[in-house]
């Protein structure tokens, strides 16, 4: 399958909300900088070939077969994302862009091989859920900190934004996957956040804030 191919595929699985879910052509162009003729030019592609149900000016949506790729690549991108900081030391705003390239390679003998080789990871560095091989994807009930009230508490386990200036803002403010948050109060003018780390008292806007998800303390 083309890379290109391969990057359609899981553009509309994570922008879609739920299975049944028909993502519109131009947003896949948004999101992979397509023009939108060429959008629609692969999406009939992938409709031949059985990964997406296409629906001529409704949108696309995958099918068992397409989300089985889908997932595939996922598991590919975060596996090549843990073993770049687990393994070569890169930092975790590092890794997006090389996993991009790594997630392509299509020997799935070696896949499997790299995901023993790293202890069989239940997440990436960023905390999103790792694929298993046959595409079930492991939910761990999350809590948005930015819908968290004063006096509640949580462990940060996923950053669903891996841009490299919001992770060397967290970096920079010592926050981390597995660090313990409290939220001491909340600004009634523009809800930015005060938060509790340790003995430390970090301040967030709302809409960092709301790419941090938390789940119960250990």
């Amino acid at each position: 399958m083309k890379t290109t191919h391969e990057n359609y595929l899981k553009a509309i699985y994570h922008l879609s909300p739920s299975e049944t879910y028909l993502v519109a052509t131009s947003a896949i162009a948004e999101q992979l900088t397509l023009s939108k003729s060429s959008a629609t030019e692969v999406a009939q592609e992938l409709a031949v070939e059985g990964f997406v149900d296409y629906h001529r000016y409704q949108g696309v949506r995958l099918t068992a077969k397409g989300k089985k790729k889908a997932l595939q690549i996922i598991r590919s991108h975060r596996l090549w994302e843990v073993f770049l900081v687990e393994k070569l030391g890169f930092n975790w705003d590092e890794v997006h862009e090389l996993a991009e390239e790594l997630e392509h390679i299509r020997n799935e003998k070696f896949i499997d091989s790299l995901e023993a080789f790293l202890a069989y990871p239940k997440r990436d560095p960023h905390g999103d859920p790792i694929p298993t091989k046959s595409g079930k994807l492991p939910l761990i009930p999350l809590r948005t900190l930015s819908d968290m009230k004063v006096g509640e508490r949580g462990v940060l386990t996923q950053v669903e934004v891996d841009s490299e200036e919001f992770l060397q803002l967290l970096d920079k403010k010592k926050i981390a996957i597995g660090t313990l948050i409290e939220v001491c109060s909340i600004e009634s003018f523009d809800d930015s956040i005060s938060i509790q780390l340790d003995h430390r008292i970090v301040h967030l806007s709302n809409k960092a804030a709301s790419y941090l998800k938390l789940a119960n303390e250990y």
